[in-house]
């Protein structure tokens, strides 16, 4: 006979872990963080020791004790096979729910172009976008999957490559030259916007570099306008204030509908940085979130 009285201790358990923090786990849980605190302390009252380190500062307040890492595993999984078994129940009608996150210029210029294909394949899965330029925390639960442009190194997910990346000079159609074609030299006397956002270990080039491998005289003049958002660096150019290098997969709606020009196209410039698709193992073990991985990496 199974005794499933200590489920909710068990779900606080698991949800604390995973965040770091009674705070968070009650976020998710959608109760209190004294209430998520108290069934903890009723689970380790059962046990008979603490299930936490507690410290009042760091990342992690709530770091779990060894016994509790070992049943952690476990106790995941079959809250997994409880929603899943749930989701059966309800049949035809279920619905669930994943979150993807991705930068602002990504999702615009490239994702929310393709969701409709992912809609009709999987009409019960509904799709709810985390816009933001910052890194969110996959690892420990902030969003299910994560489109990320990087090494792919990131720590506690699994990542999977989407596709690689190169960066393109590209300029709002008025800007171009009436009389002449727009070489390396007009482009250096340009007004030119230079993207402040770091990329460490990316070899991203510096419009120096790149005019210098285009074939320009001179380098590029002192000055122009510095930007350190990649989407503002990419609003810049589509508002005709000057002449960007960007990442070609973040602007490749706005060249082929005409509203940017690609300067110079034989100038290749691939970077060490692509896209990949990111979650964690947990994350990876629902119905939805494996359905919107598989469905990213496929050709």
């Amino acid at each position: 006979m199974r005794n499933l009285t200590r489920l909710k201790s068990l779900q606080a358990l698991e949800a604390s872990a995973r965040h770091g923090s009674f705070v968070g786990a009650a976020t998710e849980l959608d109760v209190t963080p004294p209430a998520v605190g108290q069934l903890v302390r009723s689970l380790e009252d059962w046990v008979g020791y603490p299930l936490f380190r507690r410290t009042r500062s760091g990342a992690e307040r709530l770091t779990p004790v060894d016994e509790a890492k070992d049943a952690l595993d476990d106790i995941s999984q079959a809250l997994d096979l409880l929603e899943s078994g749930l989701r059966k129940l309800r049949g035809r009608k279920a619905r669930s729910v994943v979150v993807v996150t991705a930068s602002q210029a990504l999702v615009a210029n490239w994702l929310l172009g393709r969701l409709d294909d992912f809609t009709t394949r999987y009409p019960n899965v509904d799709v709810r976008l985390d816009v933001s330029d910052r890194v969110i925390d996959l690892a420990q639960g902030e969003a299910d999957i994560g489109i990320r442009c990087g090494l792919g190194n990131w720590k506690g997910v699994k990542s999977t490559f989407l596709m690689g990346e190169e960066i393109i000079a590209v300029c709002h159609k008025s800007l171009l030259p009436q009389d002449c074609e727009a070489t390396a030299g007009w482009i250096a006397e340009r007004t030119l916007i230079h993207d402040g956002t770091p990329h460490p270990g990316g070899d991203f080039p510096t419009w120096s570099d790149w005019l210098a491998r285009a074939g320009a005289n001179q380098p590029p003049p002192e000055g122009g306008l510095k930007i350190n958002s990649t989407a503002a660096v990419i609003h810049a150019a589509i508002a005709a204030r000057g002449i960007a290098l960007v990442r070609k997969a973040l602007v490749a709606q706005e060249v082929e509908s005409g509203r940017l020009v690609h300067l110079m196209p034989e100038i290749r410039w691939s970077v060490k940085w692509a896209y990949y698709a990111a979650a964690s193992p947990k994350a990876l073990r629902r119905y939805e979130v494996v359905s919107f991985h598989d469905w990213l990496v496929s050709p």
